[in-house]
Formats: C-alpha cells, structure tokens, sequence
C-alpha cells in the first residue's frame, strides 16, 4: 500500500520529529521537553507527514511569515521548513503530495508568495520556485586587513558594548525591525524566534551553547547594529602565539557607522587570527570596510532564499519598481496553480497595477523564474540567455530586467 500523506496529529509529534532528524542525518533522540516544546508552537494542521505501516517516513511543515519586497512592503508569505522524506522511501511522490496540498491552501489562506531554503538545488524548480536571494560568505586574514590594533573603538561619541540574551531579547526586537524594513528578502522574527536563538527554549537535543553578543550604540544612545560571535577554533601557532578562528552568526545594523564599527571589533578581539563572516549580502560593505579588502576571501557564495509566487497580481502590485513602463507576461506554473497572462503597468513613482490579459504577451516565463526576479535581485536578460525567458516582442527583456531591478541586492540572514 502506498504511505498515508496527511495532516498529523498530536500524538505523531514525537515519531514525526524523529523522521525529520533522520531526514537531515542528525540524531534520531527526541526528548520528551523537545516534543512538547513544538507541539505548544506547531501550527498543526500545516504540518503534514506521510506514514507507512504507522511509521511516519516523510515531513514537511509551513507557518505564516513577513516577506519585505523591494519598497519596503511585508508581503504574507508561507514559509516551508522541515521537509525531509526518509531514504527508504525516495522516489514515490510523497513531497510532490505534501507541497502541492500545501501551497493551494495558502493560496487559499491569502498568503501571496511562498518561501524556503533549499538543502538541494535540482528539487524545487519543479514546483513553480525560483532562487531569489544569495549570499556570500568571507574569510578574513585579520593581520592583512591593515585596520590599526591601536584603535580603541568607534569615535564621534559612540560605542560598543557586550550585552547577554536578555538584553538582546529587549533590544534586538526593534533594531531588526528597523533594519528588515529597509532589505529586501528578510524575514520577521517573532518572539520565538528570539528565545531559540538566545538559549531560551531548545532548538534541538544539543546543549545550547552561549555566544557573544556586542551592540552598537550611537551618540544618542540609540541601538544601531548587533553582533553574534563565538570562538570556533583556538589553540596556538608554530611560533607560540594565540591562533583563534572566530566565527560570526549574525550581524545586523540600520547604518553604515554601526556597521563598520562592528566589522572592525570582531577583528580587534584579542587572540583572533581568522573570522569567517557568516552568511551575507553578495554586495555587502565588508571586504571595503578594510584598508586591504583581499583580506576578505570569499570562500562560499550560493543561493539561499527561494520563492514560488502563488498570487501573480497581488504580489506584483506589493512591490515597487525601478522605472516606469507596460509588459505582459505569460507566467507558467508546473502545478496550474498560478498560471495566466498578466499585464504590468508600472507608473512614474514606482507603483504597479497588475491584471488578467488577454492580449499578445511581451515575454513568457515560467513561475520559478518569475519567484527569481521578483525581489529585485536576479536579471530577466540573464535568465533569457539561460532559456529560462523568451521574448515576444524586441527590447522587452530588457525593459523589463530595468523595471525589476532593485538597487540593493534582496538579502535573507535567517535559516528556517
């Protein structure tokens, strides 16, 4: 018999927890805390599973979220997380179950683009999404950096200062509010959000495992940037000196001072030789924060954020646009969820009205490819030379890679 795909109950928590952590090849231990801690959290008629014989063999689980457009609009977006299928049970149409039932009830709830991070590339094309945002990682030589070792801290009055998770839970709240309102691609963060990753309840059966937390203040006093660090490797060089690698997990600002005054504290930490910077905006300030920016290796840039559009017109009409100017667009989407021709009229301010046509289209593309542009960070001539878009009428890919655009590069800091 084919595996049960369905909504699971509360009794199945613990059994689809472990499914899960097999999925991700982690420990299969769920504690008895661990289960009742997301059972309390879980929107539970969005977590679905597949069982087999009573097993549950399959996981897949979603929760509404805050998508900020370009313009600095927060779209409702359903967010998918957890999805896993058990290695004996590959191959036999149980995602293709479990997303498809998913997204048409989003649609359903409202909800106008769906959102994921995929583990692997080749999977989610398949079903209407497209990568949007990407990040890159550095890695910095600090004694190359030629940043002064003398240097007591940022000037002009302001300062930074060594807080603990409470603080942070008061604080950071706000300034990552201010910050995601101003960034295309990131994500809110609800309470929750802020007591998993400051220790408050588990995150998983790992200890949890405290790390640095620094805020920027300006002269007024006001919070402008946060940094999460930890030391992840220490010992000493040949020569007997202090050799530690320091790792940041986050780093988030609302200024260009904060930011600076950040990147260069984590590299005057006494003892730290290395820091990796974390997952960042391909066009972040960082390497040319220093006065030798080849101190920054990039040693990892891949995509990161994925976004299937489930409504065409309302999604959109939410953002705004680079320059003026009409295209129609054939959308095509593999599951006949989203699909149509639309035209797009974007006015001199950057606003857009968006409707069912039924005239000639200017370009044709399929849903990922549309989830792909829609944050202002993928180039529509680029995905045309990739075959991904064709053009109906001349010039048209290139209006509409210039309506698109963004000026700043759609960046997501979080992993759900």
């Amino acid at each position: 018999m084919s595996p049960d795909v369905r909504p699971v109950t509360e009794s199945e928590v613990t059994d689809w927890l472990r499914a899960c952590r097999i999925g991700f090849l982690q420990s299969p231990e769920v504690s008895e805390e661990l289960a009742a801690d997301r059972l309390a959290h879980f929107d539970m008629p969005r977590v679905r599973g597949a069982f087999d014989a009573g097993r549950c063999v399959a996981t897949y689980r979603s929760y509404t979220q805050q998508l900020t457009v370009p313009g600095g609009a927060a779209v409702p977006a359903n967010a998918v997380s957890n999805v896993t299928v058990s290695p004996t049970h590959r191959r036999r149409g149980l995602l293709t179950s479990m997303i498809a039932s998913d997204l048409a009830a989003a649609k359903e709830r409202g909800e106008i683009v769906s959102t994921l991070i995929a583990a692997e590339f080749p999977i989610y094309g398949r079903y209407g999404f497209g990568p949007a945002t990407w990040f890159t990682e550095w890695s910095i030589d600090v004694a190359r950096t030629g940043l002064d070792p003398r240097r007591p801290g940022p000037g002009d009055g302001a300062r930074i200062d060594l807080a603990d998770g409470e603080e942070v839970r008061k604080l950071g709240p706000e300034l990552y509010d201010r910050f995601r309102a101003d960034r295309a691609g990131a994500a809110d963060r609800d309470a929750r959000w802020w007591q998993l990753n400051t220790g408050v309840v588990p995150a998983g059966p790992e200890p949890w495992r405290e790390p640095f937390y620094a805020l920027y203040r300006s002269a007024t006093g006001d919070v402008e940037g946060l940094a999460v660090y930890r030391a992840a490797a220490s010992g000493w060089s040949d020569a007997g000196q202090p050799d530690t690698a320091l790792e940041v997990e986050k780093l988030i600002t609302v200024s260009p001072a904060a930011e600076r005054a950040l990147w260069h504290f984590v590299c005057s930490v006494d003892w730290v030789t290395t820091v990796r910077s974390g997952r960042r905006a391909p066009d972040d300030l960082l390497p040319l924060l220093f006065p030798d920016p080849r101190a920054a290796r990039t040693v990892t840039c891949a995509d990161f954020l994925w976004v299937r559009v489930l409504d065409v017109v309302r999604a959109l009409e939410a953002r705004t646009y680079g320059i003026p100017g009409r295209l129609v667009l054939e959308v095509h989407d593999p599951l006949g969820q989203a699909g149509g021709r639309f035209r797009l009229e974007v006015t001199s301010d950057g606003k857009a009205e968006c409707s069912p046509t039924g005239v000639a289209a200017d370009l044709s593309l399929d849903l990922g490819a549309l989830g792909s542009v829609y944050l202002g960070d993928e180039s529509m001539l680029r995905l045309m030379a990739l075959g991904r878009v064709s053009e109906h009428r001349a010039g048209a890919a290139a209006l509409a890679d210039a309506v698109f655009r963004a000026p700043r590069r759609a960046w997501c800091p979080d992993m759900f």
